[in-house]
Order: C-alpha cells, then sequence, then structure tokens
C-alpha cells in the first residue's frame, strides 16, 4: 500500500503454518470444516474424506498438483457414484446423498487448480457424475451449450452452461436469473446449495466457469478483454430465453470470479439489475507486493501455480511483473481494460468480503469506492477469505431487494 500498511496489519507477511505440509493442512484447517460438511467440503462426508487423508500423510503426499494426490481421492468417488447408481431404484433418496458424496471427493481430487490431464480427466467424470445425480431431483441441473456469438482471436466458440430453472417459470410469468461466475477452484457442479437457495425464491440459475481455469471457458485467458465478448454472448442468450426476465438479471462473482462480476457490472451495466463482487480481486490482489506473500496465508496450497496457468504466464516472477498491467480494473494499461479506474459508471454493485482476507486483500474492495458511481459495501470483521459464514446473510436480503421480493 502507499503508506506500506495493510489493513491485515503483521498478518500480511505472518506464516499461518500449513503450506507445504498436507498433515498440517488436514490438522490445523480442513479437518473442522470437513466433519462440518462446508467449504471445500459442502456435499461431503468426513468418514469419505478422512481415509483419504490419512493415506496422504502416512505416504508423505504434499504437493495437490501430483498425480498421487489426485489418485489418492479417486477410488473412493467411483465406489460411491457406483453405489449411487445401483440404489436409483430401490432408494432415491439414497442415491441423490451418495452421488452428492461422489461429486465432493471429485472436487477434492481436482483440487485446487484443473492442471494437470488427470485433474482434466477427473473434472470430467466429476460433471457426468454431478449431472446424473441431478437427474433425480425434482428440479435438476442442465447443460446447455450456448454459441459463443462474439467470439474473438484466441477465443473458443461454444459456452458450456449450467441452468436450474423453477417449474414455475413461462413465458406468462418469467423469472429472475442470477448469473453464478465461479472461482479459481471452485467449478459449475460445485454450486448445489446455491442453486437451492434460488429456486427457494423463484429465481434461475445460469452458471459460468471464468477464463483460465477450465476447459469449457471458451475466453481468451491472455486476453483481458475476452470477459468482455463472453458476457455478451451468455446475455444475449439470457435475454433469448422466453422464461427469463431480462429486467431481473444479477450477476454474482464468488472469489476471482468476482473481478469477473465487477467488470460485467461496469462493461454491461445496463443489462444488469445488480451485481455482487463477493471475496473479489480488483487491483492489489495481482500486484507484486501482494503476490510476494499469498503462499503463507489461509489459502490452503500455493496459488503461485495456479495463478500463471490461469493468466497464462510462464513463470510466477513473469506474473508478478506483468499481470497487474495487464488485468487490473484500476491500472490496467490496455484500451478498454481499466473500467474502474476511467471511472465508468456501474449498476448497483454489492461489494462484501472478509477484513482479515489473505487471498483478495479487502483493499481491493474498498478502493472501488473512489471510482464512478456510488457502490454499496459491507466488510465482515475478523473473518477471512469471503467473509464466511455471515456474508450469505448479507448477500442474499440485498439479492432479495433487487430482485424485488
Amino acid at each position: 500500500m502507499p503508506n506500506g500498511n495493510w489493513i491485515l496489519g503483521d498478518l500480511f507477511t505472518k506464516d499461518y503454518g500449513h503450506a507445504g505440509s498436507i498433515q498440517k493442512l488436514w490438522e490445523m484447517r480442513w479437518k473442522f470444516p470437513c466433519t462440518k460438511g462446508v467449504y471445500p467440503f459442502h456435499d461431503g462426508k468426513f468418514d469419505d474424506f478422512e481415509p483419504i487423508f490419512e493415506h496422504l500423510i502416512s505416504k508423505n503426499i504434499n504437493d495437490p498438483y501430483s498425480d498421487d494426490y489426485t489418485d489418492a481421492f479417486v477410488p473412493t468417488a467411483k465406489a460411491l457414484a457406483t453405489k449411487a447408481e445401483e440404489l436409483e431404484k430401490t432408494d432415491k433418496e439414497g442415491a441423490k446423498k451418495l452421488y452428492l458424496r461422489a461429486n465432493a471427493v471429485f472436487r477434492l481430487a481436482r483440487f485446487p487448480y484443473i492442471g494437470t490431464d488427470l485433474k482434466r480427466r477427473v473434472f470430467e467424470v466429476q460433471k457426468e457424475v454431478y449431472l446424473k445425480g441431478t437427474r433425480l431431483w425434482d428440479v435438476p441441473v442442465n447443460e446447455i451449450v450456448v454459441p459463443h456469438k462474439y467470439a474473438g482471436e484466441g477465443d473458443g466458440l461454444d459456452i458450456p452452461l449450467y441452468t436450474r430453472i423453477p417449474k414455475t417459470a413461462s413465458k406468462e410469468n418469467p423469472c429472475p436469473v442470477v448469473l453464478l461466475v465461479t472461482g479459481l477452484d471452485g467449478h459449475r457442479p460445485d454450486n448445489t446449495e446455491r442453486t437451492e437457495e434460488h429456486l427457494k425464491r423463484g429465481w434461475a440459475t445460469v452458471i459460468c466457469d471464468i477464463p483460465g481455469t477450465t476447459i469449457d471457458c471458451p475466453a481468451n485467458r491472455t486476453d483481458p478483454l475476452s470477459p468482455d465478448r463472453f458476457f455478451s454472448s451468455i446475455l444475449e442468450w439470457i435475454r433469448e430465453q422466453p422464461y427469463f426476465d431480462f429486467k431481473k438479471i444479477l450477476a454474482w462473482g464468488l472469489s476471482a470470479g468476482g473481478y469477473y462480476a465487477i467488470r460485467l457490472a461496469h462493461t454491461h451495466a445496463s443489462q444488469l439489475a445488480g451485481a455482487v463482487g463477493h471475496g473479489a480481486g480488483t487491483h492489489h490482489y495481482i500486484g507484486r507486493e501482494w503476490l510476494s506473500q499469498i503462499a503463507k496465508h489461509e489459502y490452503p496450497f500455493g496459488l503461485e501455480q495456479a495463478y500463471c496457468q490461469k493468466y497464462g504466464y510462464e513463470d510466477f516472477e513473469e506474473m508478478k511483473e506483468k499481470c497487474q498491467k495487464t488485468f487490473s480494473l484500476v491500472s490496467g494499461e490496455g484500451e478498454g481494460v481499466a473500467v474502474v479506474g476511467i471511472g465508468m459508471k456501474s449498476c448497483r454493485l454489492l461489494l462484501i468480503n472478509g477484513v482479515l482476507d489473505g487471498c483478495m486483500p479487502v483493499e481491493d474492495s474498498m478502493l472501488l469506492a473512489e471510482y464512478g458511481s456510488p457502490k454499496e459495501m459491507r466488510f465482515i470483521r475478523e473473518r477471512l477469505h469471503m467473509g464466511y459464514p455471515e456474508a450469505n446473510g448479507v448477500v442474499y436480503p440485498w439479492m432479495e431487494e433487487i430482485m424485488g421480493k
């Protein structure tokens, strides 16, 4: 920061103690959330994960990008999926639970970034298993492949989306839409609880992955303007669906996806009723000073490799040198990049995070108050990345107001 101080204070340079050790990660940070079935173990069961982590610890497997790490999860995930399939005709409710448990184990197998051939194969299986399980639900999740009408250089031609649409939605009764923009390690099959909450409120969900994280997002990872083309194609498709209320489209970006929701709130302001930048980065998070410390903070594994692959850099030093200049919403050097810095107006925009976020600095949200349209902000004291568990208690009432409930 200009004055040398971060809101994290001494925590900015503090080593949280789990880096490089699967045993420390499990015992210090992951075992408890696993018992509660919360991120990154949502939909999962402790009894499925405990023996896997005991194996990883006993074999001293500490590199999450290694095939040994991924292979440790796959047998359990496949066994759960097979058992779920066998139960479909005799115990539908039991099968639904098993499919979700399998989905959770597959998620951890390809965690934290789909950057190896094995993790890519696991992700494909995860999607197959998840969609198969959702077909047993009263309101299933469906995959829709949308043409990327506005594709440019380096973009793919198809956009795979997940949709979940209330049964009540029709041409006569179009429903509001939440465009859910996923993060660095959470992807389309990882949002069951959110889609349930949307259904309860009569909202549809359209889920997309962000550039550089999965093979499913066709946007050119190295082009800071590719998200604009990407979302133009998605929003045009949404507006063409007669059962969606195109006047009530709200974008919700999660973690790394928050950057894209904020960009979208500016570049497509007239097409959105509102946007949420949840745990979002905008500027500092890809600056040299912040990047130099992120390996020490609360993220379970080092972000260096994931970030380099996401943004298309050869190594972390190159990323520290170039990424902020290329992608910052405040000071990006290319024409049309710094949509915040040039004072572009946005739609209604909620910024929410934990004050002690060590992944995306809360300063990145606060910074937006200095530019363009007034923003709405809520930061959760003493909480880390995303501001959980209190954050959703702020987000959903704000969304309800936007959607007119």
